[in-house]
């Protein structure tokens, strides 16, 4: 039973069309199918590619200790979507200059707190390089893009693909329907 709903029987109403028509869907399930390994293969190759990107950057950038010397603002609720403020913030090279930079900082950190920078070579701020759990998201959003997008595709591709089944069925429906409607539409009166 499941089979003749496949297409599969041996119904004598059946068309070749309809029979192509769920090969196609069948073809194209199989496809959805395999594209799951696929997104998934693609995801871990763009994560290993940005953990590779971050561990050079890591490698260039040095992590030093600096204390901020202002107040960033509370947390009103007037910041409208901000969690971060630029606050300033002082800290000294391997020989003992200080240096001084600007920071994006939690709402509501205090002065004379102790926070982490990058700087690179030349001893400029630099924004920190992505952790490994970002680096896995960006794999995942990836693999998980590159899998809908293909389901997208096939599922258009199968679309037009029945449309143009069903145009040339009603082309031939309307092919047998002028063979067969005179003697069916004839009067003898």
């Amino acid at each position: 039973m499941q089979a003749r709903r496949l297409g599969c029987g041996h119904n004598p109403l059946r068309r070749p069309s309809d029979r192509f028509e769920a090969a196609l869907a069948v073809i194209a399930l199989f496809a959805g199918i395999l594209l799951i390994p696929v997104g998934a293969a693609v995801g871990t190759s763009v994560e290993k590619a940005d953990e590779s990107r971050v561990a050079e950057q890591r490698a260039v950038l040095r992590q030093l200790a600096a204390r901020t010397t202002a107040d960033a603002p509370a947390v009103t609720g007037q910041e409208l979507g901000r969690i971060t403020w630029p606050v300033p913030v002082v800290w000294q090279d391997e020989t003992g200059v200080d240096h001084r930079g600007l920071v994006d900082l939690m709402l509501g950190t205090k002065a004379n707190t102790e926070v982490v920078v990058w700087v690179d070579r030349s001893g400029a701020l630099v924004k920190p390089p992505r952790t490994a759990g970002d680096s896995a998201a960006i794999g995942d959003a990836v693999g998980f893009g590159t899998v809908i997008g293909c389901w997208l595709v096939l599922w258009v591709l199968l679309l037009i693909a029945r449309r143009a089944l069903d145009r040339r069925r009603l082309a031939d429906w309307a092919a047998e329907w002028e063979q067969v409607a005179p003697g069916w539409t004839h009067h003898d009166g």
